[in-house]
């Protein structure tokens, strides 16, 4: 029994020098930039479901792992699917359009879905009584906007300056250009947490108040940032991130030949090896859309050299990981 704890530390180091290596790799990729981003202060954040909804989820997944083995044959699409998409219902469109333009087939299996946080229904409030006291309303996700813009009209529609964590993102508000949203005045240089926090400007005479509307499992790297250049953070869970709690059987069985998987959050791969397991998921590639991706993969305990991301997130990028990941299985 004495031996444990040592055992135990011994792993950690081991994972530690894993993710060391990964982010090496990070700073590696960026040419150009000065610095590449440090490690993780923290995993991001999960907390244990409650009872009932975890005993859900098991019965959905038993239940689908059953039909798929006594299902008819998936269609010959999904039988010979080449990638799977996980991302939530609707956020797989840009990158399937440009892998299916280069002959890639492909099959989207979501792997996680949203749930309302904790805060969701005090945004609009704090927006009625405080929104001219804030220099920024600071905005991380394609999500977070939307819950953002729920909120902001529920509000009455109150003026708000926007900083957006990348071109994704500030597309949910161009998008309601028409209808008078605010439209972002910030974006950081590289999408990511680790250059939002030390890019967004001051505001001159302001209150170096913002506002961070997040998702229960973002990390604390933008909050921490912020605040230790003298900003003060008034961050809201308003939405949350959850496993998918129904899945077509024919498209799981089908989703376990592919050869590579893409991976959009820690959330997303972390439900993909819950949902599909980690046997079938150390037999795949795993193309990250950035690097807060494959560090959760890492940290998962998958195989390193099967794991790649883009040096900056977009796109174009990741399908550009994609295909690098396919030469490579298909090499194998």
């Amino acid at each position: 029994m004495s031996s444990c704890p040592g055992a135990a530390r011994a792993a950690i180091s081991a994972r530690q020098t894993v993710v060391a290596r990964l982010t090496t790799r990070v700073q590696k990729q960026r040419a150009g930039w000065q610095q590449g981003p440090a490690p993780q202060r923290q995993a991001c954040g999960s907390s244990a479901a409650p009872a009932a909804a975890a005993a859900r989820r098991q019965t959905v997944l038993a239940a689908a792992a059953s039909k798929a083995a006594t299902a008819p044959a998936a269609s010959s699409t999904a039988a010979t699917a080449q990638v799977v998409l996980t991302r939530e219902q609707g956020k797989n469109r840009k990158l399937r359009k440009v892998l299916e333009g280069r002959g890639i087939t492909c099959l989207e299996l979501p792997m996680v879905e949203t749930a309302a946080g904790p805060d969701r229904e005090r945004l609009p409030e704090v927006l009625r009584s405080q929104a001219a006291e804030f220099d920024w309303v600071c905005i991380t996700s394609p999500e977070g906007a939307s819950v953002f813009l729920e909120g902001w009209r529920a509000a009455g529609r109150p003026a708000v300056r926007l900083a957006v964590v990348g071109e994704g993102t500030g597309r949910v508000f161009t998008a309601a250009a028409a209808e008078g949203v605010p439209q972002p005045e910030f974006v950081p240089t590289v999408a990511n947490a680790e250059h939002f926090g030390p890019e967004l400007p001051f505001v001159e005479g302001g209150s170096k108040r913002v506002l961070y509307p997040a998702s229960k499992k973002a990390s604390s790297e933008l909050q921490s940032g912020l605040t230790a250049r003298g900003f003060e953070v008034v961050r809201l869970t308003t939405y949350d991130t959850v496993p998918v709690t129904s899945l077509d059987a024919n498209k799981l069985a089908a989703a376990k030949k592919a050869a590579v998987v893409t991976v959009g959050s820690p959330s997303a791969i972390k439900a993909w090896v819950q949902i599909v397991g980690e046997e079938a998921t150390r037999r795949m590639h795993i193309a990250c859309i950035g690097s807060t991706s494959a560090r959760a993969a890492l940290k998962l305990g998958l195989p390193e050299e099967r794991i790649k991301f883009p040096a900056e997130p977009g796109v174009a990028t990741w399908a550009a990981v994609v295909e690098e990941c396919l030469a490579e299985a298909a090499s194998a």
